[in-house]
């Protein structure tokens, strides 16, 4: 077949095998519903999602990339190279700010998915994007601060599209070594 005709199969033909590469019926990219789920036990311990909007918490962020194209707690795919996160108990999604304590970068991050269920004094399991962003991917891991955060509109679409929020400013270093000392007082 040729012509106009024939071209319009074979563009048929395409889109219906990229369809059939997607892999799975998932959620669109998208801020409603926050979703609280009930509680939930991994590994014999239990977790309890709530609204935390005062949640500020020290510990260490991990990160994970090899997951690529799963579906995220959340019910998305997972994309390694976008910004996202996963949290034990926050909603989701929600955003979150994770600041490095060993450098003072702070990037704005998705939660869209559950963890981290390993390593003590772990608080979020970074995707590999926002490691890099962060600056922490070589590392596996590092100190972090984590809050959660209402952040505005334009950062949000900018996130839920893959791309990195808006550049937030570095904290200061006599903030830092504050930080710092509070991680060590607790043990970690």
């Amino acid at each position: 077949m040729t012509g106009r005709a024939g071209r319009y199969i074979w563009i048929i033909c395409g889109l219906a095998m990229l369809s059939a590469c997607a892999g799975g019926d998932y959620r669109p990219v998208r801020d409603t519903p926050v979703r609280i789920d009930p509680p939930y036990k991994v590994r014999g311990t239990t977790y309890v999602p709530a609204a935390e909007p005062t949640y500020d918490m020290l510990g260490y962020a991990s990160w994970y990339g090899s997951e690529s194209g799963n579906r995220t707690a959340n019910g998305e795919r997972f994309r390694a190279k976008w910004i996202t996160a996963a949290h034990t108990s926050l909603p989701l999604p929600s955003y979150v700010e994770v600041t490095a304590l060993d450098t003072g970068r702070t990037i704005l991050v998705r939660v869209n998915d559950r963890g981290p269920f390993a390593g003590r004094g772990r608080v979020i399991d970074l995707s590999r994007g926002a490691a890099e962003q962060l600056g922490i991917r070589a590392q596996g891991h590092a100190a972090v601060r984590v809050r959660f955060v209402d952040p505005p509109e334009k950062d949000r679409e900018r996130l839920r599209k893959g791309k990195p929020a808006s550049d937030r400013p570095r904290v200061a270093e006599r903030t830092l070594v504050n930080l710092r000392a509070q991680l060590r007082a607790v043990g970690l």
